[in-house]
């Protein structure tokens, strides 16, 4: 089925936790669009750690196994460091952002001393209009496109399957009720024809390897996701994004309130178009 972007609803991990946690975060996050005609976010430390871990660790896939420690990772990592360094990356001063920096080079070095999957064939998946970014149609009937992206798949030739693997850089573990695995589940089975045999979370902040997780099941997810998927539909449709606890807000949409009353301070445009405030 041809995609229809501009009448088809598109959900992803983030998207859909964004709505589950606060159906006002989610307009403000996803939607809302200022008289700039820009989306705003808001710069965090976490996130901005996150990124430049997961983009030194995720650009090895481009590189053949043999190749991929020919460079320095660190050199990649300070390299990366610079798109998020001070406010942009939603440092106060330099000494918080001299911690983080210690932080994301402790996991690169965590990383470089025990490789392990990260020294085997991977298999990288792109959209010809997305790149990185794959998707798929849920329900084409009620237009739902999902969406994600896969840190890591490692390739397994003794059966011509997959093994997901994605890098956490936070220091609290996933929740066993999370998307993330059956979103990535779901798009591995529409978008390729090998068989996913495994699955880890890597918590570079702690852990020398990666941690096996259970597969999730297929059909549940599958269900699960759309009906998340078509709550978020519904409230598109009727324009339906009320904070739970009123016009006080919560912990999750008010900090995005703060941007829409002018109490952050904006910092730049970050690499989506988005402007990026501080709080």
């Amino acid at each position: 089925m041809i995609r229809d972007d501009n009448n088809s609803v598109w959900v992803s991990h983030s998207s859909m936790n964004d709505y589950l946690k606060c159906p006002r975060l989610y307009f403000l996050r996803n939607i809302y669009r200022n008289e700039r005609g820009k989306k705003i976010s808001i710069a965090a430390v976490p996130l901005s750690l996150g990124k430049a871990v997961h983009d030194t660790l995720e650009g090895l896939a481009e590189y053949k196994a043999e190749e991929r420690f020919s460079k320095p990772l660190m050199e990649t990592f300070e390299e990366h460091w610079k798109k998020v360094t001070g406010k942009f990356g939603g440092f106060k001063t330099e000494d918080d952002e001299a911690v983080a920096k210690e932080r994301g080079r402790n996991m690169i070095n965590r990383v470089c001393q025990n490789p392990g999957p990260l020294l085997n064939k991977t298999v990288k998946l792109y959209d010809k209009d997305m790149g990185s970014l794959l998707n798929f149609y849920l329900s084409p009937k009620d237009k739902i496109v999902l969406c994600g992206r896969i840190d890591w798949l490692e390739y397994v030739p003794e059966d011509d399957s997959l093994r997901v693997l994605d890098f956490k850089t936070g220091k609290n573990s996933e929740k066993k009720d999370s998307l993330q695995l059956p979103i990535y589940a779901l798009l591995l089975r529409a978008l390729q024809k090998r068989k996913v045999t495994g699955a880890s979370y890597w918590y570079v902040d702690k852990d020398d390897a990666p941690m096996e997780v259970e597969l999730p099941d297929i059909k549940s997810s599958a269900i699960k996701i759309l009906q998340i998927a078509k709550r978020i539909k519904h409230a598109r449709a009727s324009e339906q994004f009320s904070c739970p606890r009123g016009r006080q807000g919560c912990f999750a949409c008010k900090p995005f309130e703060s941007i829409l009353n002018g109490k952050a301070e904006f910092v730049g445009v970050g690499e989506y178009d988005q402007e990026i405030y501080m709080l």
